[in-house]
């Protein structure tokens, strides 16, 4: 027996365990060893398929079965037999043995190997075949998302995946890191947003040193009750998680009330995710622009090019002294450099021809992994990794929140957002705006209509009539908006109306055809995106006046001059790493 319990030896290939069932088109275990191999252990019943996707992201926090509790996830040992065995491994029967099919070649086999057995995207797609089977599926963990979410993706709009990791220091071999009695934090968040029509990817890292508000958080407790955990404001992004009981349900209500981006599912991996992985595909390459000796991470690399895994891959990724000001934001760009590359190893030919390279990979990556309860339906994990396969490797872009030292320090320890930099990359994202060069689809005819609505002229602001209200923006938008154009504009026949009749998603404004040209103007000073425009169907009776626009404000407005359209270009100086590329950590 081999070392994942599913009955057959080293010296037989695992490709060799799947056939074709033609009843259903998909690829199942066979029941029972090759006819020329007698000695060989008969394996279980087929297992129900299914996928999941995989980050790359650290935690190590206490695992748990059965209901879920309001603890950091972390690392776990490999299931006991019989342990979370559904129907069919209980006391299913195995039916008869298939005949064997004729061999292949080592070629063929992977090919039948990674189309059918196993889709594993890390970040986006980084394996790339179709089923995982319950043996993968039923390593892994879930806990409640508590409603923080949007209750499960979509294959007809953006994805949003949360991808996070703890300092907690639990587990096997990660007691010698210290601060092993806390709770853990949200060490390392990355906002995973893949595009509507599948031709992109952004991976947006976020600080643990942010200052930010974290909200109220619905919390699920052991028994099945839940807890409101109080809010906290102006604190560090990384107390969103472990800190008083927070979940990473926690942590996703945090990212959308700083982001105005809503997520569709979290994923959380465990301390020892970066070394089972690396193992898994024999070592990642990463290349040093100087010699490296870290005494706190143990990183000891000379300049160059190094393949690294296990413990070495962990201390890569931890280190914080040996690149850059030796600060959080320089870890992070070499985390990003970092996960490009294992994504590159992922894709190689030496992992995808390697049956049972995928193999150990998908064992190391359900075994880290937990995810939220909305993912934990087969046809859900499946239907989800499908998706996020579409994206090619090019197109796959990391970016980093844009922050600057927090101003009320004296001693720098912590950032806050960027005033104009951090909404307009948050824009992008909520806009399915990409970060690489894709080639752009054809435009609809809806979305053409929409653009011409700022083409012409516009009106003199003294001619502008406008109202603004309140749908949704914090306390005070209208206000704050209504003496910007008085003041800053010249747009004096605008009016405070107060709170609108219902809330909107985002910022729009509405206008009779005749106001056309007022519109413009309000779009241009508002920096308003064509879809915003809402014309009426048509102008008031022959000889009255029509009414003052309505602006009604969002939650996606942030102050006076900051645009509301997604830019089409990344704000200046903002670092990206491109997935396809090789950057040196310097």
């Amino acid at each position: 027996m081999d070392t994942h319990g599913r009955g057959w030896t080293d010296d037989e290939d695992p490709a060799d365990q799947w056939v074709l069932d033609p009843g259903t088109g998909n690829y199942e275990m066979r029941q029972g060893p090759p006819a020329a191999r007698p000695d060989s252990v008969t394996s279980p019943p087929a297992a129900t398929p299914s996928v999941t996707p995989s980050a790359a992201t650290r935690t190590d926090a206490p695992r748990r079965r059965g209901p879920a509790a309001p603890e950091v996830p972390g690392q776990r040992g490999r299931r006991r037999a019989g342990g979370g065995a559904g129907p069919e491994r209980a006391g299913g029967t195995p039916p008869g043995r298939r005949k064997r099919r004729a061999e292949k070649s080592g070629k063929q086999k992977a090919l039948l190997w990674t189309g059918g057995v196993m889709a594993f995207v890390l970040v986006g797609g980084s394996v790339g075949a179709y089923l995982v089977y319950d043996h993968f599926f039923g390593n892994i963990d879930t806990l409640p998302d508590d409603g923080a979410g949007t209750g499960g993706f979509s294959p007809d709009r953006a994805i949003n995946v949360l991808l996070i990791g703890t300092d907690k220091r639990t587990g096997a071999g990660n007691e010698g890191y210290g601060d092993r009695n806390s709770p853990g934090h949200a060490d390392t968040t990355i906002l995973l947003h893949v595009s509507k029509d599948r031709t992109n990817t952004t991976a947006l890292s976020i600080p643990r040193d942010l200052v930010t508000d974290i909200p109220d958080c619905p919390t699920t407790q052991a028994d099945g009750t839940q807890k409101v955990i109080p809010g906290t404001p102006n604190k560090r992004f990384n107390e969103s998680l472990g800190q008083f009981g927070r979940t990473p349900s926690c942590t996703m209500r945090t990212v959308t009330e700083m982001t105005g981006i809503r997520i569709d599912h979290f994923m959380v991996a465990d301390f020892n995710a970066v070394k089972t992985l690396t193992t898994a595909v024999d070592g990642v390459t990463v290349c040093l622009a100087k010699d490296v000796d870290d005494r706190d991470s143990k990183l000891k690399l000379s300049r160059g090019e190094h393949t690294i895994q296990g413990e070495q891959a962990l201390a890569f990724v931890r280190t914080r002294k040996s690149f850059g000001n030796s600060g959080d934001l320089d870890r992070i760009k070499t985390q990003q450099q970092f996960m490009s590359s294992l994504m590159r190893k992922m894709k190689s030919d030496d992992t995808l021809t390697d049956p049972k390279k995928l193999w150990n990979l998908a064992e190391a990556a359900t075994e880290a992994l937990t995810v939220d309860s909305t993912l934990k339906d087969v046809g859900k994990l499946r239907a989800l990794a499908m998706e996020l396969n579409k994206v090619d490797l090019k197109n796959i872009s990391f970016a980093t929140v844009p922050v600057v030292d927090n101003p009320a320090e004296t001693v720098k320890a912590t950032v806050v957002l960027h005033r104009t930099k951090a909404p307009q990359l948050f824009s992008m994202v909520r806009e399915d705006v990409s970060l690489t060069e894709v080639k752009k689809k054809e435009k609809s005819r809806k979305a053409a209509e929409e653009a011409a609505r700022l083409k012409g002229p516009r009106a003199e602001p003294s001619e502008v009539r406008v109202k603004v209200l309140n749908g949704g923006a914090k306390g005070g938008s209208a206000q704050t908006v209504l003496s910007w154009l008085q003041n800053d504009q010249l747009i004096m026949k605008s009016e405070n109306g107060g709170n609108a009749p219902e809330n909107v998603a985002k910022t729009q404004l509405v206008y009779a055809p005749s106001q056309a040209d007022q519109a413009r103007l309000i779009a241009e000073v508002m920096g308003l995106s064509a879809s915003a425009l809402k014309p009426t169907a048509e102008d008031p009776a022959a000889g009255a006046e029509p009414e003052p626009m309505a602006l009604t404000l969002g939650p996606d407005f942030q102050e006076p001059g900051v645009p509301l359209a997604a830019p089409t270009e990344v704000p200046k100086d903002i670092p990206k790493v491109e997935a396809d590329k090789t950057v040196c950590a310097e």
